[in-house]
């Protein structure tokens, strides 16, 4: 090998060497996972993928108020709460908002050196009978992310849809399109919210099925508890306001055929006793707004509702409404089991006689 081959591969190689690096700068630099820092350069917070973008927001943004939940929060403007409430606040969110998922994001936020004054926790019912372990490596979460080593971060920086997609995708939405940061990871503007929507997505269960032990979730719901008590408990400075969405009256139908609407009140009863035994707890209900959860125009199915529902129950709790307490959260509930009755026996008859339900096959 002469010396203009040699030559040439000491140029290829110092270029491609350049290159490797000049890839791991942008990276860090624009950093559209927030897994480095927060934004720079005058970037917005353009958050539209919780699993990739929420862990790095929790440890490296400033704020001081948590918007923790499954998919029913995500369409809260935070500036709804930050007005509200005088705070700066941030989204916690996990799709199906299971309690050890969403106490892992709480922990996070509390280590990241912010003085975290308000937690604005959204309680999902099936998020008490769920497994009390984290889901996060299960489902396929890019663990490296989430965990601490520098070594492989190498699928982050080295990646071509970061590279291609997700850094000119954050770079147009701050400097071309008028993004706001105060909607992260909403998704209703491409979404329809109609009865005929929601009743098009539900599929009732064909056979109705006598009602189960409502204990029979206990097991987990332990779990849960110990949970979001000891996160309560741990935080005394921190004033958290839980509360169970409004979710349709066609998921109080299905609950109701599966038989689990006893053990779903149940483990509410339980989980808003344990809650209220702390001073810095508050718990609030609007499962039971009969006018919201049996308008199906609020819904774009059974549960997911329009963002003018996430505000009503943000003013709501604002103005301390629909608060839960020692007295009369076990009526609360048992007025919810009442109309849930009503719900079966009358209010979806309609829609029956119209032949307008889907059966599960």
């Amino acid at each position: 090998m002469d010396n203009k081959d040699l030559n040439f591969i000491k140029r290829f190689g110092i270029a491609v060497l350049t290159l490797i690096i000049l890839i791991g700068v942008v990276v860090f630099l624009i950093d559209p996972f927030f897994h480095y820092h927060k934004p720079w350069f005058g970037l917005k917070a353009v958050l539209n993928d919780k699993e990739y973008q929420c862990i790095g927001t929790l440890r490296h943004f400033d704020y001081d108020a948590l918007i923790v939940g499954s998919s029913v929060a995500e369409n809260n403007d935070n500036s709804w709460y930050d007005e509200a409430f005088d705070c700066k606040s941030i989204k916690a969110i996990r799709s199906y908002g299971a309690t050890a998922d969403l106490c892992y994001l709480l922990d996070e936020a509390f280590a990241s050196g912010n003085d975290i004054k308000k937690v604005f926790y959204n309680i999902d019912p099936s998020s008490l009978n769920a497994d009390a372990t984290t889901t996060y490596e299960s489902t396929g979460c890019p663990m490296y992310l989430y965990d601490k080593n520098p070594f492989n971060d190498i699928r982050y920086i080295y990646n071509k849809g970061v590279l291609f997609e997700k850094i000119p995708y954050m770079i147009v939405n701050s400097y071309v399109v008028d993004y706001d940061e105060n909607l992260s990871y909403n998704w209703a503007k491409w979404k329809t919210f109609s009865k005929d929507n929601a009743l098009g997505l539900y599929f009732r269960p064909k056979n109705e099925v006598p009602m189960m032990d409502e204990k029979v979730y206990d097991d987990k719901l332990s779990g849960n508890i110990e949970l979001l008590t000891t996160e309560v408990k741990n935080h005394p400075d921190t004033e958290f306001y839980f509360f169970f969405p409004a979710y349709s009256m066609l998921w109080w139908d299905g609950i109701y055929r599966t038989g689990e609407r006893d053990a779903f009140i149940h483990c509410e009863k339980e989980m808003v006793s344990a809650l209220l035994q702390y001073d810095n707890a508050k718990v609030y209900c609007f499962q039971n707004e009969e006018d919201i959860i049996t308008n199906l125009d609020n819904y774009m199915d059974s549960i997911h509702f329009s963002p003018e529902i996430n505000k009503l129950m943000m003013d709501r709790m604002a103005l301390d409404e629909n608060r839960m307490t020692e007295e009369n959260y076990e009526v609360i509930l048992d007025d919810m089991r009442a109309l849930s009755d009503k719900i079966v026996n009358e209010l979806m008859k309609p829609y029956e006689e119209q032949d307008l339900i889907t059966y599960e096959q």
